[in-house]
C-alpha cells in the first residue's frame, strides 16, 4: 500500500492519509471519508479498525435500472447517505418482480431508519396514496422524488418540469422551428402532466402530444405519430424516448439535425456520445440528492414531517441533435 497514491486519490497530504489509517485524531468527517474511498477505488482492503458500523439502513425504491438516469441516482444516493454514516438499500423494480408496496414491507420489517422513493407510484395520479400516509402513521421518515401527491403530509423533491419542458421548446424556437411536438409517457404521471404544461405554455395552444412507453420504443412510435403531423421538432420526456426519437427519423430518411430537431430529458450517462450528441435537458441529480439526504437526517434528528415541495431548476444542455429549422435560410 503506497500513501504517496492513497493521497493523490484523495487529494490530501501523505501525513492525512496516515492519520486516517492509524485511527488518529484531527482528521475532519468528510476528508476521512475521502480517504477510505480513495481506498476502494485502488482496490485496497480496509483493515477492521476503518470498519465502520452503519448509523442505519435507508431504503431506495426505484423503478427499473435499464434507463441510465435511475442508476445516476441510486449511485448518488449511495454516496450521500455513506458520508452520513447510513448504508443505503437498493430495491428496483422489474416487470414481474416485486411491486412498490412488496419492497416497503420488506424495508419496515428490516427496520430501516427511513425510504426514498424514486419516481414511485407517488408520480401516478391513478395510484392510491394511503400507503405513504400509513407509513408516515409507522414514524417512518420517507422523501418522494420526481413526483407529487397532494394529500401526503412528506416532503416532495422535484426537477421543475413545466421549466424543462419550456427550456427544450424555446430552443428550437429559436433555431426557426415552427411546427414542435412533444412525446411524452402515459398522462396518468405528475411528470408528464406538468411537461404538457409547460410545453402548451411554450407553443401558445395545444400543439402536438403523443403518448407513448419511457423507453426507445415508446420514444420511437411517438415520434412516427408527431413526424407524421409534419414536425420538424420534437421534445422527449427522456434521454432514451429521445433515441427513439431519432430511430424514427432515420426510418424514414430523414437526418437528425438536418430534417428534424430532436432534444432529450434527463441527460443520462454516456448520452453525450451518442451518434448525434444528444441535446437534452439535465436532471439536477446532485442537488435533489442532497436535498433528499439532507432532509432525512433532519427527520432521523426528530423534525416532524412537512408537507412540502422543493423543486429544482433543470439546465438545456445544447449538444448536436438540434439544428435550424426549415424556415431558416443557411448561409452557403
Amino acid at each position: 500500500m503506497r500513501l504517496a497514491d492513497i493521497a493523490a486519490q484523495a487529494e490530501v497530504s501523505e501525513a492525512t492519509v496516515s492519520r486516517v489509517l492509524n485511527g488518529r485524531p484531527g482528521v475532519s468527517p468528510a476528508t476521512r471519508q475521502a480517504v477510505l474511498a480513495a481506498l476502494d477505488v485502488l482496490g485496497y482492503e480496509r483493515s477492521p479498525r476503518l470498519r465502520q458500523r452503519s448509523a442505519g439502513l435507508v431504503g431506495l425504491v426505484t423503478p427499473e435500472l435499464e434507463n441510465p438516469i435511475f442508476p445516476a441516482f441510486a449511485q448518488a444516493f449511495e454516496r450521500a447517505l455513506v458520508q452520513h454514516g447510513y448504508t443505503p438499500l437498493l430495491c428496483t423494480q422489474t416487470p414481474g418482480g416485486a411491486a412498490e408496496d412488496e419492497f416497503t414491507e420488506l424495508l419496515v420489517e428490516r427496520g430501516v431508519s427511513g425510504i426514498v422513493f424514486l419516481s414511485g407510484l407517488h408520480a401516478d395520479t391513478a395510484a392510491r396514496s394511503d400507503r405513504y400516509v400509513q407509513l408516515i402513521g409507522q414514524g417512518v421518515p420517507i422523501v418522494l422524488l420526481n413526483g407529487y401527491a397532494a394529500d401526503v403530509p412528506a416532503p416532495f423533491i422535484s426537477p421543475d418540469d413545466r421549466l424543462a419542458a419550456r427550456l427544450a421548446v424555446q430552443h428550437l424556437v429559436d433555431l426557426g422551428h415552427a411546427r414542435i411536438g412533444l412525446a411524452v409517457g402515459p398522462a396518468r404521471f405528475v411528470p408528464v402532466i406538468r411537461k404538457i404544461e409547460g410545453y402548451r405554455e411554450a407553443v401558445g395552444g395545444p400543439g402536438q402530444v403523443a403518448h407513448s412507453l419511457f423507453s426507445v420504443e415508446g420514444g420511437q412510435a411517438a415520434a412516427a405519430q408527431l413526424l407524421d403531423q409534419d414536425c420538424t421538432g420534437i421534445v422527449c420526456a427522456s434521454d432514451l424516448m429521445a433515441l427513439g426519437a431519432i430511430r424514427a427519423c432515420r426510418e424514414r430518411g430523414l437526418s437528425v439535425p438536418g430534417d428534424v430537431s430532436v432534444v432529450g430529458y434527463d441527460d443520462s450517462p454516456l448520452i453525450a456520445f451518442t451518434d448525434p450528441p444528444l441535446t437534452t435537458v439535465r436532471q439536477p441529480i446532485r442537488a435533489m440528492v442532497t436535498a433528499a439526504v439532507q432532509t432525512l437526517m433532519e427527520a432521523f434528528g426528530g423534525a416532524p414531517p412537512r408537507h412540502s415541495e422543493l423543486v429544482f431548476q433543470p439546465e438545456l444542455i445544447v449538444r448536436g441533435s438540434t439544428g435550424s429549422g426549415p424556415q431558416v435560410v443557411r448561409s452557403s
